[in-house]
């Protein structure tokens, strides 16, 4: 079993990362559960809550330190990836409290701390969200 919280530095209300689901080489998966008692929810939109785009970029951000943690074997030494790009970041539908978001991605590089993530947010077999993230992953 996979200690989310023992490699992620995050914790709530930013830890956007529930569970570890699998690992298969560069391919990774994590999941999110979006409940009706998230913080952000009070204020993006109170009447029609909705996940913010940029948390559900983080929330693969997260995943990715995840799933490159567990491919490299450093489960349980926590470090610290810093985001440095998003590119072709695009938004499918909207996330709403009771969803689950399938956190996916390929890691395509990792040189020297550099990484490089294809990543996709799901909900179901929906694609939600999909984006390139880059990041630096220090110790």
């Amino acid at each position: 079993m996979v200690d989310v919280r023992g490699i992620l530095p995050h914790r709530y209300p930013f830890l956007l990362v529930d569970a570890f689901v699998s690992q298969d080489g560069d391919d990774f998966e994590c999941l999110k559960n979006v409940s009706h008692n998230e913080p952000f929810f009070v204020g993006h939109f109170p009447t029609e809550p909705v996940m913010p785009g940029v948390l559900v970029i983080e929330a693969l951000a997260q995943a990715a330190a995840v799933g490159l943690a567990v491919r490299e074997g450093r489960q349980g030494e926590p470090g610290v990836g810093y985001l440095t790009g998003v590119d072709g970041a695009r938004f499918r539908r909207k996330v709403v409290p009771g969803d689950q978001l399938r956190l996916t991605g390929t890691i395509v590089l990792f040189r020297r701390g550099l990484c490089k993530v294809d990543a996709r947010a799901l909900v179901g077999a929906e694609v939600v969200a999909e984006a390139q993230l880059s990041f630096m992953y220090a110790r």
